[in-house]
């Protein structure tokens, strides 16, 4: 008998533990925003400048929070203002809410109106009630949000749900950005960095001097403040290529020169995590000038089209500046297309023709890898959508069987 009920004391004990393990694992459900937000491509800037700004590691570290998401013509109008890469965070911080408010509890805002703090509040940066936004449950079914410093009436509304892991993070779209003088305000510069002189003393002295004498020099310093990011060859690289150089034209010349710059900070952590093509200084419109950034999550590469380089070594990764050398000089398919050289495909059978064959293909840009769910089998989406949102999968039935047994066991002895 006394067996019996031990062993009863120890089934309750291990069904008890087998409860709690259920219960941690299934509230504890991790969240990554830019993979919520890759899905909805309407997003797809405000999601590049969570990373640029390193904000999207601290909303993903977050629980209980709403991150009020802006489309691309909203990011727009943001962007036209030229701000620094910090005042862009700190503008970006606003919208993002230390507290949970999916679509249910906008419209059910005790009378109506409530003061949330923000990411930027946090930051100790603002001042006062700089860092707060009001939410207010307007007439008509509507929502506004108006930041404490915006000299009153509604900034924005709510447009949309776009996901929500209940009391974990709620991502809603609004109507526009929200403004706010304080966190747009200028802060105070960085310290005037050379350059030239951090590549010339890392290995990319030929690359500097050859910036240093072109038009495309001031193009890169103007860049520095609101974020920049450079691929420099190392010497032997550019010394090799040199001879080519010379034979492009001005306009050429800076063209390439420009090339190797991206008007944006990113992270060597940011470059490993994303795939995709990626603007340049020389992006200008109809000029496409862009490469395709690639990774195996190790290693990362730039595809231009005509060549492939590698990140070899960091110089300077210090917001808002970048600096990276690379085992090739980055060259444009707009100025060496004479060079491309497409990947043959594999023939059923050789062919006396075939190097004819081969010329007649037009060459394509490798495609970015996508991560998209669309982009893969059915099978494969539903995982997809599973672990971009960072829930956790948990096989309750098997849990369930083994613990039954165990219970079983203990009182048959």
């Amino acid at each position: 008998m006394q067996l019996r009920q031990t062993a009863a004391s120890a089934a309750a004990v291990v069904l008890s533990l087998s409860f709690l393990l259920l219960l941690l694992t299934s509230t504890a459900q991790a969240h990554n925003i830019t993979h919520i937000l890759e899905k909805n491509p309407e997003f797809s800037t405000f999601s590049h400048y969570l990373t640029v700004t390193q904000l999207a590691p601290e909303i993903n570290r977050r629980e209980t929070i709403t991150v009020c998401a802006v489309d691309n013509a909203g990011m727009s109008d943001l962007l036209a203002k030229h701000l620094s890469i910090g005042g862009i965070r700190n503008v970006l911080s606003l919208h993002v809410l230390l507290d949970y408010f999916d679509a249910k509890k906008l419209h059910q805002i005790t009378d109506g109106t409530a003061l949330a703090a923000t990411m930027y509040q946090a930051t100790g940066e603002a001042t006062g009630s700089a860092g707060f936004v009001n939410i207010t449950d307007l007439k008509g079914g509507k929502v506004g949000f108006s930041p404490q410093d915006s000299g009153g009436g509604v900034s924005a509304t709510f447009v949309k749900t776009v996901e929500a892991i209940p009391y974990n993070i709620s991502v809603i779209q609004i109507s526009s950005i929200l403004p706010s003088p304080e966190a747009e305000a200028p802060a105070p510069g960085p310290s005037q960095t050379n350059i030239t002189a951090l590549m010339s003393a890392h290995g990319c002295k030929v690359f500097a001097e050859t910036l240093l004498a072109n038009p495309a020099e001031q193009t890169f310093e103007t860049n520095v403040e609101s974020g920049l990011t450079i691929f420099c060859p190392g010497d032997d690289a550019m010394k090799g290529f040199m001879p080519k150089f010379k034979n492009l034209t001005a306009d050429g010349k800076q063209s390439l020169l420009e090339f190797h710059g991206m008007p944006i900070y990113q992270t060597l952590q940011g470059l490993k995590s994303s795939n995709g093509l990626a603007n340049t200084l020389a992006t200008d419109g109809a000029r496409r000038y862009d490469f395709t950034v690639q990774n195996d999550g190790t290693e990362v590469t730039i595809v231009t089209g005509v060549a492939t380089a590698k990140i070899t070594n960091t110089l300077v990764e210090e917001t808002p500046l970048a600096i990276y050398q690379v085992n090739k000089v980055l060259m444009p398919k707009e100025l060496f297309k004479a060079a491309l050289t497409p990947t043959p495909a594999p023939a059923p059978a050789p062919e006396v023709d075939a190097p004819k064959s081969s010329k007649k293909k037009k060459h394509k840009s490798p495609p970015a890898p996508s991560d998209s769910p669309a982009d893969s089998p059915d099978a494969d989406a539903d995982v997809a959508d599973q672990t971009a949102n960072g829930a956790v999968r948990f096989n309750a039935g098997g849990f369930g069987a083994v613990i039954l047994c165990m219970w079983f066991a203990f009182l048959q002895l």
